[in-house]
């Protein structure tokens, strides 16, 4: 039984209390469904800057009526230190419930954040204010709550300019954007507060993370659900620069995995680390194409159209791919889902959301 199955049947058996920021966002639903499944308590922050109620709705339809009954949603923002506080509790509706009591967070999973390069090319000081002033507040309202773990979204942009393949947790260059920075010092800041509190966190580089809720509409949505969605209502598909541009593209299965691990792990060495979340893989866009217009006619959908170029986009590293070794030997790390697995996966709910 792998490291992953382990740990589910374990907290199946003794569920704890969680916290999911940015919970109505595209990553931080699928955790909060995969905790829920596993009959966990749950509190809930956004304020919907960038997740939606429909992603919380989809949720509700997913699990159990018992299950949905262990959520608690807190509409606040980041940016404020009392509702950070607030979500350091999961709070009991009715005093049959818990036999009444109140239950302090166990493991917090920071997932909020304004992403995106070019939003913070085009918005940097409110990108600086959600990705840095607010993972400060996180950090200093889970510290008092004496949580057992903080474990939060750090991101494959901190490698910059390091032109090194694959990338490796301990190499990193100069950042490329303004986004890059703040998830850069978002590992600064995680790190002192380990050192100065003895306070357990862990950051995990995303790489290009993709799946079911990722909104494929507006100007800073993700590759994958932006060409799907232009795909199937048969607009044109736009690839920045030659096509060869390549990155590691990660089920978000993948990183649900990667933060259960994280947040739950009692190796003493595998706290207080940054790992990186992806699969070890490297596909450039012209292929990434192909494979969207392969699973979308394996759905029905026939796609004609050729991709247009145009030209390479500010900010952008030209190729990214991970060493996932490090998660592996601490954490026990084990993608289950390559690109192509992935996109099989999630080609339906794209269908279904726009259809």
């Amino acid at each position: 039984m792998s490291a992953y199955e382990t740990l589910k049947t374990g907290l199946q058996a003794a569920p704890k209390t969680w916290l999911v920021t940015g919970v109505a966002g595209f990553i931080g639903s699928n955790l909060l469904e995969t905790l829920l499944r596993l009959d966990q308590r749950v509190v809930g922050l956004d304020n919907f800057a960038t997740g939606h109620q429909r992603n919380l709705d989809e949720v509700e339809r997913l699990v159990s009526a018992e299950q949905w009954a262990r959520f608690r949603f807190i509409e606040g923002d980041i940016r404020s230190l009392a509702d950070c506080r607030a979500a350091m509790c999961w709070q009991p509706r009715s005093p049959e419930e818990g036999e009444g009591l109140a239950q302090r967070v166990d493991y917090v999973l920071h997932q909020a954040a304004l992403g995106s390069v070019p939003r913070s090319l085009d918005d940097p000081i409110t990108s600086n204010a959600a990705n840095i002033d607010g993972f400060v507040n996180m950090l200093v309202a889970a510290r008092d709550a004496g949580v057992a773990s903080f474990t939060y979204a750090a991101s494959s942009s901190t490698y910059g300019d390091h032109p090194g393949l694959p990338k490796v947790e301990d190499v990193i260059g100069k950042p490329l954007s303004p986004y890059a920075v703040t998830k850069y010092v978002n590992e600064l800041y995680a790190d002192v507060f380990a050192r100065c509190y003895g306070f357990t966190t862990i950051g995990l580089r995303y790489f290009n993370v993709f799946g079911p809720r990722q909104d494929p509409n507006g100007a800073y949505a993700a590759v994958i659900p932006k060409w799907t969605a232009a795909m199937i209502r048969g607009e044109e598909v736009f690839i920045n620069g030659d096509g060869e541009t390549s990155r590691d593209f990660c089920f978000v299965d993948n990183a649900v995995q990667a933060n259960l691990l994280a947040a739950t792990t009692t190796d003493a060495a595998a706290r207080n680390q940054v790992y990186n979340v992806a699969v070890g893989g490297r596909t450039g866009l012209t292929q990434l194409f192909a494979y969207l217009k392969q699973a979308l006619a394996d759905n029905g959908v026939r796609y004609d159209r050729e991709a247009v170029h145009r030209d390479f986009r500010a900010g952008d590293v030209r190729h990214s791919q991970a060493d996932i070794g490090k998660a592996g030997r601490l954490l026990g790390y084990a993608p289950r889902f390559d690109i192509e697995a992935g996109i099989r996966s999630a080609m339906p709910w794209y269908i279904r959301f726009l259809g």
